[in-house]
């Protein structure tokens, strides 16, 4: 009966000795939380503290708790390590020290550690709240998961939950709690919202950033709200200047390597954080504040009118030592060179109406001169004081919504007194009128009508309360996460390989990251940056990146193997978007085998904004099968390509080797039908891009050394014969590759050296090795080929 005791001692000393039948009458059900990681630095840090502060709130209100904590190691090992964290919880300073003694020692009675890590854990966890129930004779009213564990083991997780761990009674609600990272990217952020939809519903999941529980995040738009009479006027591009969120801090990020150096400070912080803060300051005001719909597609609204990210919209930087940590914790040699960037300023606009034209600078960064987050709202100010230049009117006008640190070391909203006097939110705030003689967002503090919270309260005993509440509105919602995603996918990819710059960190930084903002471009101020061969690796820097030069009678373009795939991925999309900009649609020429089955898997995972829709996809050649047989081509380039992008029906031309039951026979005109298809949907029979592959004996497309069809130079399509079977093929000729406006040949692999070699040094022989017949008569001829086939 122990939880029933709890609950009593805990209401008699919450209501002075009322009797037992209130107790029961007060009773709204039990509720188990569960932290899976309850053991790891967040809970030990943030979690614990939080679900205590939850007690603390809620016990007297009549609810039962029980608190569990899941983990890897079997109980005789961990449930110490959980009982240290769980003893180091502490009260607000508001509870009084001998009732704050017996709330702790009553939380701990209802915390115990559990092993969490077969289906069949979870099982037995499901049956142990359902018979304590029974046995006190409580109500369940809920489950709630909180997985602080690593973004990769959700899925899993997520599962055992679902399938063992439901709440069984009738009208009990299941509430899962998920940290970020949610995905790199919008792929992989997709593959994990299907994976986690698979499990569990919509309104049961809770995607949490820390960032929405801080209080002066969350009273953005009741502050917007509240004082609309003022704000209406001036909140539009006629009076905004522009718009800065900036989250710099003095760190390194010693002890995280091995996840920021995959995701990077744009990852981390810019694409959750920050975005969240831009979708409050920029999204429609809601009718009501607690419509958790009305709020989300405001927010989306939001992101469909910001504008494409690309290359001119961000600078990256990254601090001296950084290379170091990498190589230490890594376990990499000196020559190991990262390109992860822990600086970066990102410069957005929108085409929406009311903001038109007004620039939001997005900043983060490691090693940097302060800790401190803000985001300030800058007013045009047209007035120009001639003599008195310390008149209030002559200074800037600002909001600044400030988290914390800095200067200024408490969360507040602050107003610039020559805009308007602030109405005081919510009875939970105050007016700072004793203010310190300290300079705030360049202005002092005495320039500013300032409000702070009455009681700060910590981000995650913030978000943990409104999960309990089931108030979604500060979490992330499936919808929100794909639209930032979707946003800031196609600016990550296009700085891929881009070298950030380094600062020294700290004051020594200097004017380094100055940034300026050109028209809707964004720039170091400071153009020269000398960086020491030490730094970036000596020699082996050249490994990283992309060389020029010529190879035959084309350009060549050489690179380590995955770099040169996104070259080239950039190069079809460049094509393609300057053809669809010119003439409405792109006509894509892809070759078969292995070799260009990265590049389909580059093209399908990272270039979110290619002109799919208007892009005719074609093939070079195919052979002799059925189009389902894993030796097609066409099967392949459909399942690493086709089915992740959307392409239409009417725009994919596979070769037509089937017809009926019959494969490649000349009598059924196939060749005849497919060269009529191009002629009547390709201009002039001219593809805007040829990929094409070389194999060991310098056959391209299925033109072979010594066939026939290697003298074909009038038609556009040719049954060929292959010395290795399937040997019936099908193929453009190399009269209709020439005709191409851009001919690309891949060339990957150490195995291809030699026959790049002998190339090197043969004169034009299509009869011996046909790919020297690749002559475009009005395009060109680019060599892609990998450092491995180059140099051997």
């Amino acid at each position: 009966m122990f939880v029933s005791v709890v609950l009593l001692v805990l209401m008699l000393c919450a209501h002075g000795g009322r009797g037992e039948d209130d107790v029961k009458k007060q009773s709204r059900g039990h509720v188990s939380v569960v932290i899976v990681g309850g053991t790891g630095d967040l809970a030990r840090k943030y979690l614990w503290q939080g679900f205590f502060q939850l007690y603390l709130n809620h016990v007297s209100m009549g609810n039962t708790f029980s608190f569990y904590a899941g983990g890897q190691s079997p109980p005789d090992k961990a449930t110490p390590i959980f009982f240290d964290i769980v003893k180091a919880v502490s009260c607000t300073k508001d509870v009084p020290e001998q009732r704050c003694a017996v709330l702790k020692e009553q939380f701990l009675r209802l915390a115990q550690y559990r092993q969490l890590k077969t289906p069949e854990d979870y099982q037995d966890l499901s049956k142990h709240i359902e018979r304590q129930a029974q046995e006190e004779g409580l109500t369940e009213a809920g489950r709630l998961f909180y997985l602080s564990v690593p973004a990769f083991a959700y899925a899993d997780v997520a599962n055992k939950i679902h399938t063992g761990c439901r709440p069984a009674a009738g009208g009990a609600w299941l509430r899962v709690v998920l940290e970020k990272p949610f995905g790199h990217d919008l792929r992989s952020a997709q593959v994990l919202a299907a994976q986690l939809g698979n499990s569990l519903q919509e309104e049961e999941m809770y995607r949490i950033d820390h960032y929405l529980g801080k209080q002066v995040v969350s009273k953005i738009l009741p502050f917007r709200v509240e004082n609309r009479k003022f704000l209406d006027p001036i909140w539009n591009k006629q009076h905004i200047e522009r718009i800065e969120i900036v989250m710099k801090e003095t760190l390194d990020v010693k002890g995280r390597i091995p996840f920021y150096d995959q995701y990077g400070v744009i990852r981390d912080v810019i694409q959750n954080h920050l975005t969240e803060v831009l979708t409050l300051l920029m999204m429609k005001l809601p009718a009501n504040l607690s419509d958790s719909e009305e709020i989300l597609q405001n927010k989306l609204h939001v992101f469909s009118s910001l504008l494409p990210l690309g290359k001119n919209q961000a600078v990256m930087g990254q601090y001296q030592a950084y290379q170091a940590e990498v190589q230490q914790e890594l376990n990499k040699t000196k020559d190991h060179v990262s390109l992860t960037p822990t600086f970066a300023a990102v410069l957005a606009h929108t085409e929406a109406a009311q903001y038109e034209g007004v620039p939001v600078l997005l900043l983060a960064g490691k090693m940097l001169d302060q800790r401190v987050g803000y985001a300030r709202v800058l007013f045009k100010n047209d007035v120009f004081c001639v003599q008195d230049q310390h008149n209030l009117h002559c200074k800037p006008k600002q909001i600044i919504f400030y988290f914390g640190h800095g200067n200024l070391q408490y969360p507040a909203v602050l107003v610039t007194k020559n805009l308007f006097k602030p109405s005081v939110m919510e009875g939970k705030w105050k007016e700072v009128t004793e203010q310190a003689d300290i300079l705030v967002v360049g202005l002092p503090a005495s320039h500013y009508y300032i409000l702070t919270p009455k009681v700060q309260q910590e981000a995650y005993a913030e978000l943990i309360s409104h999960i309990f509440t089931g108030h979604k509105n500060t979490f992330i919602s499936t919808e929100n996460l794909l639209a930032s995603w979707g946003f800031w996918t196609p600016l990550l990819q296009s700085l891929a390989g881009s070298f950030p710059r380094i600062y020294p960190g700290g004051a020594d930084n200097g004017d380094l990251l100055d940034v300026c903002l050109k028209g809707k471009e964004i720039g170091f101020t400071s153009e020269a940056v000398i960086i020491s061969p030490d730094h970036i690796g000596g020699a082996s820097a050249a490994s990283f990146q992309t060389m020029q030069g010529k190879f035959r009678n084309g350009t060549m373009v050489s690179a380590w193997a995955e770099e040169l795939v996104e070259c080239l991925a950039a190069d079809i999309q460049e094509a393609a978007e300057a053809a669809v900009l010119q003439g409405g649609v792109f006509h894509l020429a892809l070759s078969g085998g292995a070799t260009p089955i990265a590049l389909f898997q580059r093209l399908a995972l990272h270039h979110f904004s290619f002109p799919w829709r208007n892009t005719h996809i074609w093939m070079v050649d195919e052979r002799c099968v059925p189009l389902s047989d894993s030796e097609s081509n066409f099967f392949n380039l459909q399942r690493h390509l086709l089915q992740h992008v959307h392409v239409p029906y009417l725009n994919i031309h596979p070769m037509l080797v089937q017809v009926g039951q019959r494969l490649c026979v000349e009598d059924d005109h196939a060749v005849q039908m497919y060269q009529e298809e191009i002629t009547n949907h390709v201009n002039a029979s001219s593809f805007h891009f040829v990929l094409l592959g070389v194999g060991h004996d310098g056959h391209t497309a299925s033109l072979f050394p010594g066939g026939d069809a290697t003298d074909s130079q009038e038609g556009l399509v040719v049954l060929s014969e292959s010395p290795v079977k399937p040997h019936r093929r099908m193929s453009l000729t190399l009269g209709a590759i020439n005709r191409a406006q851009k001919v690309a040949v891949l060339v990957l692999g150490k195995s291809k050296h030699e026959l790049i070699t002998q190339l090197s040094r043969s004169k034009d022989r299509p009869d011996k090795w046909p790919v020297t017949g690749v002559r475009p008569s009005e395009g060109s001829l680019v060599w892609y080929i990998d450092y491995d086939a180059l140099l051997g």
